[in-house]
C-alpha cells in the first residue's frame, strides 16, 4: 500500500512510518526539514513541504493511496490554528484528487470523549496548558467528520515511549473520568495500521488506550 504521512519527524509519525516500512508498505512523509527524519529506506520517500501550503505537498499525495495525520507541534501557550488549518488542507487535496481514505490521529478529551483523559488532564493539563491546543483539535475533528472522506478518528490516551505490545484496547467509548489512561506511540502506530486492513472504523472515531 502506498501511504502519505503528515508529521513523520514527531515521536508517533516515526513509529509509523518504520512500522509501515517493516510491513512492506511504501512510504511518502511529508516533512518541513527532512534532515530531522534521520530515517534511510528503499521504500520511504521524503517531500519538503509544509502543510499549511497545498502547494508544497499536492502533487505528491495524489500519488498515494492513503493518508495518515500525526500532525503536533508544541505552540501550548498561544491561539493557534495549525492542526485545523493543516488538515483542511490535507482534506481539500485529497477530495480534489478523488482520494478516500483519510486517518487522523487526535486526543482522547476532544469533542464527544471530553472529559475521558482522566481528572488530571480535565482539571489541570487541559485548561491550564493545552486549552489552545485542544481547541484546535476540536475544529480539526469537525473538517474530518464534515468531510467527504472515508475517515478514521484516532484518539489516544496519554502517549508513552513504551514498547509495542500490541495488546490494548480499543472503540469509541472508551477512556476515564478519573484516571488518566495511557498508550504507548508504538501501539497507537500498530493500531492504525491494523485499522487500514480491517477498516473498523470508516467514518467513525476510536479510542486508543491499555
Amino acid at each position: 500500500m502506498k501511504i502519505f504521512v503528515v508529521g513523520g519527524t514527531g515521536g508517533t509519525g516515526r513509529q509509523l512510518i518504520e512500522q509501515a516500512l517493516s510491513e512492506g508498505h511504501f512510504v511518502t512523509a511529508l516533512i518541513r526539514n527532512p534532515i530531522k527524519l534521520k530515517f534511510d529506506h528503499p521504500n520511504l520517500k521524503v517531500v519538503k513541504g509544509n502543510i499549511l501550503e497545498p502547494a508544497s505537498f499536492e502533487h505528491a499525495i495524489k500519488e498515494n493511496e492513503v493518508v495518515i495525520s500525526a500532525l503536533g507541534h508544541k505552540r501550548f501557550f498561544i491561539k493557534t490554528n495549525i492542526l485545523s488549518e493543516g488538515t483542511k488542507n490535507i482534506v481539500n487535496a485529497m477530495e480534489k484528487h478523488k482520494m478516500k481514505r483519510f486517518i487522523c490521529i487526535t486526543s482522547l478529551g476532544v469533542n464527544d470523549s471530553r472529559f475521558k483523559l482522566g481528572l488530571y488532564y480535565t482539571l489541570f493539563v487541559i485548561p491550564v496548558i493545552l486549552l489552545f491546543y485542544f481547541l484546535d483539535k476540536e475544529k480539526q475533528e469537525r473538517i474530518i467528520q464534515k468531510s467527504s472522506l472515508n475517515w478514521t478518528i484516532v484518539r489516544p490516551g496519554q502517549l508513552t515511549n513504551g514498547k509495542k505490545r500490541t495488546k490494548y484496547r480499543h472503540g469509541p467509548k472508551l477512556g476515564s473520568y478519573i484516571l488518566t489512561k495511557m498508550i504507548s506511540r508504538a501501539d497507537v502506530a500498530h493500531f492504525i495500521l491494523k485499522e487500514l486492513k480491517s477498516n473498523n472504523y470508516i467514518r467513525r472515531s476510536a479510542a486508543v488506550v491499555y
